[in-house]
């Protein structure tokens, strides 16, 4: 079940960061996004000490933080 729980945050949040910069994606570019997005996420919570409990909220707004974060530095790096 956390598979499914994993991968149904990875949507929301990579198609929340895909809106935020106004850029393409389909279902599998926001799954990407959104996955490496929670990875990225999680570990910036890890090194700034941030209290996550693990709840669907608090995962959500990570790793939307996270894909956000992503596609930033990807613009940057393609120059886009």
């Amino acid at each position: 079940m956390n598979f499914i729980f994993w991968i149904a945050i990875g949507l929301i949040a990579g198609a929340v960061a895909h809106r935020v910069f106004d850029s393409r994606g389909g279902f599998l570019g926001s799954l990407v996004v959104g996955l490496i997005g929670a990875l990225l996420g999680g570990k910036l919570a890890e090194i700034l000490r941030l209290s996550v409990t693990g709840g669907f909220i608090d995962q959500l707004v990570i790793s939307t933080i996270g894909a956000i974060l992503l596609l930033f530095v990807w613009r940057k790096i393609r120059g886009n």
